[in-house]
């Protein structure tokens, strides 16, 4: 293309430091990295890593203007790797994409084609964004308990964290493969809705924060996921039958854990790390096939919000306070 195609992206400046404003922009090609494979976004969610970006957390984000947006999905553009074709539906989740490399926020991606997943027979693009990183991350905890031995015989399995995006889809997905779960939440209006996703008990999230100062406590679950860090996950650890697997994926609350070593050395608990966006292609690609088929879960409609462009910053100010349940996905021709 000898003149940029212009495409709308939603832009995070940093007008002075430590001071950003989110700005609607008509974009062209020229901001976008030369990589690989361009590809027409057609799909993108939102992340509670996409909000933070779009705040300005150097943490996330060092450099600004950047558009946020960890998930795209969509068609390919143009491709310079014999992997990819024009028209080919792929789906992009992970690695840099929308931390310092132009996201899913924007028409147009342009990114390494070792980034790129062909998109599964039996999976939409729409479909695919419902899950985005989210359910990928929901399934690779699930996938890393299963590998580690924990079976749906061995008790039930809690859900920390369980209205959010990756906990609505891990209790879906747990209940699918044949899972007993217990979630928690601090949202005593979706009880409802947390059942309905399989969750047979839920419980309030002051349950699973104790201060008691006991190094172990009476077991309760045969494992979880947790997605909340900090004392929920202290609590988790020292509240694990024997031999129980908790995988690790998140710190909504705090990313600090303060504990001892005796739910390790005494129950002989496994505590398992789950990076998504480094997960290695070949399990990613298997991951998401499992998503298009036997892992394939439908989430209550009242749980998945489609929303514009035009509407994004709405929509990271509410996860930013807390206020999101379920899956946020911005369809890019609303």
């Amino acid at each position: 293309m000898t003149d940029p195609e212009k495409f709308r992206a939603l832009r995070i400046y940093e007008v002075t430091p430590s001071i950003f404003e989110r700005r609607l922009e008509s974009c062209g090609l020229n901001i976008l990295p030369e990589n690989e494979v361009l590809i027409k976004v057609l799909y993108s969610s939102l992340n509670y890593k996409d909000a933070l970006s779009a705040s300005g957390n150097k943490g996330v984000t060092r450099r600004y203007p950047h558009t946020p947006g960890i998930d795209a999905a969509g068609i390919v553009e143009q491709s310079l790797s014999p992997a990819f074709s024009t028209g080919d539906e792929v789906i992009v989740t992970g690695y840099d994409l929308g931390m310092n490399t132009p996201g899913g926020f924007g028409g147009f991606i342009r990114v390494p084609a070792g980034w790129v997943v062909p998109k599964p027979v039996n999976l939409t693009l729409r479909e695919s964004m419902i899950y985005g990183t989210a359910g990928f991350t929901a399934a690779l905890a699930l996938r890393r308990l299963q590998q580690n031995g924990q079976n749906p015989g061995d008790g039930p399995i809690l859900v920390t964290g369980g209205s959010g995006g990756v906990g609505s889809l891990a209790i879906a997905l747990l209940s699918r493969a044949g899972y007993q779960v217990t979630a928690s939440t601090g949202k005593a209006e979706e009880i409802s809705n947390l059942n309905q996703l399989g969750a047979t008990e839920v419980i309030g999230r002051e349950e699973v924060n104790d201060n008691s100062g006991k190094s172990l406590l009476k077991g309760r679950w045969a494992g979880a996921i947790d997605t909340v860090g900090g004392n929920t996950l202290a609590t988790v650890l020292k509240s694990c039958y024997v031999h129980g697997s908790i995988a690790c994926c998140g710190n909504v609350s705090s990313p600090e854990l303060h504990t001892t070593v005796y739910p390790f050395i005494l129950n002989g608990v496994s505590l398992l790390g789950v990076n998504s966006a480094t997960c290695p292609m070949e399990e990613r690609i298997e991951i998401w096939k499992l998503l298009a088929s036997e892992w394939n879960v439908q989430l209550p409609k009242e749980l998945i919000h489609f929303t514009s462009l035009s509407d994004m910053p709405n929509w990271i100010d509410l996860i930013l306070k807390g206020r999101v349940s379920g899956r946020v996905v911005l369809d890019h021709k609303l």
